[in-house]
This record gives structure tokens, C-alpha cells and sequence, in this order.
């Protein structure tokens, strides 16, 4: 499956085939382009005593990440597809409870309240100084607001950022973000555990729209367009550095079933 171009792998793993110690190495090899399946991501849907289902995800590096807004609408829709769950739907991550409404491939995923807000925060790089603004979303994302996203080295500049001491131990997705009014921005995304650009990152779109309406450049519901061309809209209440009722709309498609071959693992 795929949510604007940001794709998965999911597993109906209800019945525990797949072992939590199995799951960090099948990740890397079934998200492997061109020897494997080929994603940004894999996830896992197994049961769950507090909600309709719970996920396992995990990057295409094999680590794991507490909540991803792209998978978690491919996760809603594939369980509602399944049987699994309803329309109206919650589901366990490690971020806490997500709530999503499914209407036909329309999405739209609750999120948990964002948090660690920071504003103009000064990373210097080597001969550079980044200003950068950050919110966990689920993950942690750094936001660089820029007048010209297709000038950025997104590769370079990410994986400096990415990497860089004061977002250590755990790191953190790097979002460069135009402000194009006050309901829409563009947005390319180097995210962690992929370290790569993704062609979209559902926690990063809301990390971009809520920050830059935090710098009182947008308000929502902000239209975020994304790297596959598809817009993704972020809807959120903001009062002060008080942000709540954030939720992340799209579509989530599915692209192919299949049996994997078991040679290939």
C-alpha cells in the first residue's frame, strides 16, 4: 500500500507467525529494492486488549519508529479492508491510541498530542547555522522553513541534521518546508530510519503545518504538498504553543496482495 507515495508493506500477522525478534531483519530484507518487496516500511497488525488492533512498524532499516501518519492510514484502511476493524477505528502504537474514520480510500487519522515544541533553534553545521523548528508528532521532526525548497541538497543538509549531537540519541526526521499562502505549503522529507528523502511523511506534514502556523505563516486547515505530488490536509487546533485535535487527511491505497516466496527471506 501506499499514502501519496509513501509506501508499505503490511502483514496480517494476528496469529504470530512472525516472531517480535524475527521482525527488525524481515523488514530489511522485504523493504530492500530490487531484491526484495520494496517499501519505505513494514508493518505488522496483531491483536490487541485495548483497541481494534495494534502495529509493529518498522523502517526499512529494520528499526523501529513509535508512529508513522502515512502508515498509520494504510494500516486503518487494510484492517477496515480485512474485516479487522471498522470504519471508525482505534489502534495500538507505541505512541499511544490512534483513532482513524476510513471512507472508501479516504483516511483520516487522529493523531496524539504533539509535543517537545521548540522554535528557532540554532544548529550550526560546519560553516552553516540552520534555524530550525521542532514538534514530535509521534516521532520527532526538525522543520527548515525555506524561501526555495528545489535549491536544498535535501540528502546532504538531512542527513547532517539528522545526525547532528543535539537530536541524539535517538535522532530526528528532517522536513525543508515553503510556504506557498496561508492554507497550503510544499514539503520534502529525509527521514530517519529510511535516510533517504521519502516522496511524503505524514507526521512530517503535520510537523510542517503546525509549525510554520506556530511562526503565524499558515492556519488550518493547511493543504501540505507533498514530494509525489499529492496533497495531504492537516487539520489542528492551535492556542499559544498549545496544539491539539491534530488530525492527518488522505488517501491510502492498495496497490497489490500477494504470498511472498519464501526462498526470498
Amino acid at each position: 500500500m501506499h499514502g501519496s507515495g509513501n509506501d508499505f508493506i503490511l502483514i496480517d500477522n494476528r496469529e504470530g507467525k512472525i516472531r517480535d525478534s524475527q521482525g527488525p531483519n524481515l523488514a530489511a530484507l522485504l523493504c530492500r529494492r530490487k531484491f526484495g518487496v520494496g517499501a519505505d516500511g513494514l508493518i505488522l497488525i496483531e491483536n490487541s486488549d485495548r483497541a481494534d488492533f495494534k502495529w509493529h512498524f518498522f523502517n526499512a532499516d529494520g528499526s523501529t519508529a513509535e508512529m508513522c501518519g502515512n502508515g498509520g492510514r494504510c494500516a486503518a484502511r487494510f484492517a477496515h479492508l480485512s474485516g479487522i476493524a471498522p470504519k471508525k477505528l482505534r489502534f495500538e502504537t507505541e505512541a499511544g491510541i490512534i483513532h482513524a474514520d476510513v471512507e472508501n480510500s479516504i483516511v483520516k487519522l487522529q493523531l496524539t498530542r504533539p509535543k517537545d515544541l521548540k522554535l528557532d533553534v540554532p544548529i550550526k553545521i560546519h560553516d552553516k547555522t540552520f534555524s530550525l523548528n521542532c514538534l514530535n508528532t509521534g516521532v520527532p521532526h526538525a522543520v527548515y522553513l525555506t524561501p526555495d525548497l528545489e535549491s536544498i541538497p535535501i540528502l546532504e543538509w538531512g542527513r547532517l541534521i539528522r545526525f547532528d549531537p543535539f537530536f541524539q540519541p535517538a535522532g530526528t526526521n528532517v522536513d525543508f518546508v515553503q510556504i506557498f499562502d496561508r492554507q497550503t505549503i510544499l514539503i520534502r522529507t529525509y527521514e530517519r530510519g529510511v535516510e533517504n528523502e521519502t516522496l511524503a511523511c505524514g507526521t512530517g506534514a503535520v510537523a510542517g503545518a503546525i509549525l510554520s502556523a506556530c511562526k503565524n505563516m499558515t492556519e488550518s486547515p493547511v493543504k501540505v504538498s507533498t514530494r509525489s505530488g499529492e496533497i495531504l490536509t492537516v487539520y489542528f487546533r492551535l492556542d499559544g504553543r498549545e496544539v491539539r485535535d491534530v488530525f492527518l487527511e488522505g488517501e491510502a491505497v492498495l496497490v497489490y496482495s500477494g504470498k511472498i516466496n519464501t526462498t526470498a527471506i
